[in-house]
């Protein structure tokens, strides 16, 4: 009774569809050193990425015109279904086969009896017919009415008796998880249809969930228990945490009910992105499945909170977030070298940029942040990334749809599977289709053909009726560049006269807003007002294009000398900004400190101001990097 069953189950690999999640960042990921100076093994002797064959230039994104992709798609996924075959990205593995005591043998006699008798119960719901009709299937597939024992049968199926018996073994408390898990019809069926936990672990996974809803109330219902589950599922093998190269005490896993509590905190504090709310258990595993630590990620909301704020409300989807990398993650590996052993790597990225691995590595885990599922797909040659939009998921940084892959493969049969997914309960009647095929196998091979066909051809029928959108990628030009030759669409922020107010304070210092420019007095391609998390506008200077001098024309009460200081954000250090007062040719140096995405004060500088009108010119020294500045504040000196 020690055996577990192998028999690789179709239906699962296409229920499964991607787990785990997170594989293919955390097999990249660790071929590079954690941050150092070593570049990962896809490049290392090459200090550019190795192009697709077909990428010279990148493939137009209409490439693959949706049509045939999803006939070609179709057709390989009834094949896959005939013959048995995994038809879509890796399954998820069944669990790895554990010792039985006498007990455990005992469990897994029941678990083995409950999957037979579950096997009766579904094959005499059926039409008793040797040839199944179409019309026999849209009966079932509209229809809950089987739900409950088809979910049962497709978790006992995946994680096998035996793999229940051998986490059930340990204890009465592990038992009592299992039992529990197998009364909640609910449960199971959200735990089926994201896929199952990583590893085939479902003890492992509920006992992460239960601990998650012992420390938090909010984590019963809606998108709270939803991301719990997710971030259950996920961690049911240990995720990998990346710490800074000094933290040699820090932990090496993620700490699955702290990822989860960090994620409901920024939630209920109105940081994470508006669509996180929507998002399903399936689409939740692509979230809290990251190596970065809990501080970090809260880290990347403050800092993009405060350094560039209006990539957190950028309207074009595509973009959200990510955006930063266009603007801010330099492509090259030359300044690698200066990477801080006392800072994370993402923190580190942004500070000293990279190829296309660590460009899109940041890319994940910004978008992560904010609670936007994402993954890996890498191409030949090349590292891009996918991510969910409220209209689909997009590729960034990379070639179009059929191009890439995910998880191991194709990147279009994930597209598939992601419209297919965000049909929502339409879906379901793929899944029911798969979970019947593989119930009443043993009633011969042409049963189960015809159920396996009616899930590839329901699936792509649903797609057609919702009218699912495909994304073209972006990013496709700065995938191996510094800056894109796109024309780049100016944002706009409007600003009021109180933004642009000047203040003479009691004591004479003098409060410049950054947006209260004399020149420009809108925003420009490198210089951009917007609106500021703190209240009121701010400016930012950006890393790219021409440099521009920026001007403040303003009264002094008083003649003399004045400390100037900026209140500012950067992101990387070496920073300098340039004042000249007046029709002084000699400008003065100010040293910006490396805030790390805070709030700071720069150190004073000393200026001389005539009484009455005086106008401020600063400049930068190029190359820059991104500088984001608040205020002025003048204060005289006594």
């Amino acid at each position: 009774m020690n055996k577990q069953n192998k028999t690789h189950l179709p239906f699962l690999s296409w229920l499964v569809a991607a787990m785990p999640l997170g594989l293919s960042d955390d097999k990249f990921a660790a071929a590079e050193n954690h941050g150092s100076k070593r570049e990962s093994p896809r490049h290392q002797g090459n200090k550019h990425c190795k192009h697709h064959p077909s990428d010279q230039p990148y493939p137009s994104p209409n490439a693959i015109s949706m049509n045939q992709h999803h006939k070609l798609t179709a057709a390989r996924l009834l094949a896959a279904f005939a013959f048995g075959m995994s038809p879509a990205i890796a399954a998820e593995p069944q669990p790895d086969a554990v010792p039985l005591n006498e007990a455990g043998n005992k469990l897994e006699a029941a678990y083995a009896a409950m999957l037979k008798s579950l096997k009766k119960e579904i094959a005499k719901a059926l039409p008793q017919s040797d040839e199944p009709q179409q019309a026999d299937s849209d009966q079932l597939l509209t229809s809950d009415k089987l739900d409950a024992q088809l979910v049962k049968f497709a978790l006992l199926s995946h994680a096998t008796p035996g793999g229940l018996a051998g986490f059930s073994q340990q204890g009465q408390e592990q038992q009592s998880l299992i039992e529990t898990l197998l009364a909640n019809a609910g449960l199971m069926k959200q735990i089926v249809v994201a896929g199952g936990p990583t590893g085939g672990k479902y003890g492992e996974a509920m006992k992460i969930y239960s601990d998650i809803q012992k420390a938090s109330t909010h984590a019963k219902d809606g998108i709270l228990q939803r991301f719990a589950l997710g971030t259950s599922l996920e961690h049911a093998v240990p995720v990998g945490q990346r710490n800074p190269v000094d933290q040699t005490n820090a932990p090496a896993t993620v700490d699955p009910v702290k990822r989860y509590l960090g994620y409901e905190k920024a939630f209920l504090a109105g940081e994470l992105d508006p669509g996180f709310k929507d998002l399903t258990v399936w689409d939740c595993r692509m979230i809290g499945n990251g190596d970065e630590s809990d501080e970090v990620l809260a880290w990347g909301r403050e800092m993009l909170r405060n350094y560039l704020p209006d990539h957190i409300t950028n309207p074009d989807y595509r973009w959200r977030y990510v955006e930063l990398v266009k603007t801010d993650v330099k492509y090259g590996s030359k300044d690698q070298k200066n990477d801080s052993p006392s800072l994370g790597f993402y923190q580190n990225i942004l500070s000293t940029g990279g190829i296309c691995g660590r460009r899109a590595f940041f890319g994940r885990f910004i978008l992560r942040c904010f609670g936007i599922p994402c993954l890996a797909r890498p191409q030949p040659g090349h590292a891009t990334l996918v991510h969910w939009t409220p209209n689909g998921w997009v590729i960034c940084l990379g070639a179009s749809w059929g191009n890439g892959k995910v998880n191991g493969a194709p990147d279009t049969e994930f597209l598939t599977l992601t419209q297919a997914r965000m049909t929502g309960d339409a879906y379901l009647q793929v899944l029911r289709a798969q979970w019947i095929g593989a119930a009443i196998a043993d009633k011969g091979a042409s049963t189960t053909s015809f159920w396996n066909g009616v899930a590839g051809t329901r699936q792509q029928q649903v797609i057609e009726k919702a009218k699912a959108a495909t994304i073209a990628a972006v990013g496709t030009d700065i995938g191996e560049a510094n800056e894109s030759k796109e024309k780049e669409i100016i944002k706009t922020a409007a600003v009021s006269e109180a933004d642009r107010q000047i203040v003479t304070a009691a004591d004479g210092v003098i409060t410049i807003p950054a947006v209260a420019c004399s020149t420009p007095t809108n925003s420009t391609p490198k210089i951009r007002f917007m609106k500021s998390h703190l209240g009121g506008m701010q400016l930012h200077y950006g890393r790219l294009l021409e440099p521009e001098t920026f001007e403040y024309t303003f009264d002094a009460p008083a003649a003399g000398k004045y400390a100037l200081s900026a209140r500012v954000v950067t992101v990387s250090p070496d920073q300098h900004l340039f004042v000249a007062t007046n029709d002084s040719p000699q400008p003065v140096d100010i040293t910006a400190p490396y805030t790390l995405g805070k709030w700071d004060m720069t150190p004073p500088v000393e200026i001389s101001l005539a009484k009455g009108t005086n106008v401020l010119r600063f400049s930068r020294p190029e190359p820059v990097k991104g500088m984001t500045i608040k205020d002025f504040a003048l204060a005289p000196v006594r």
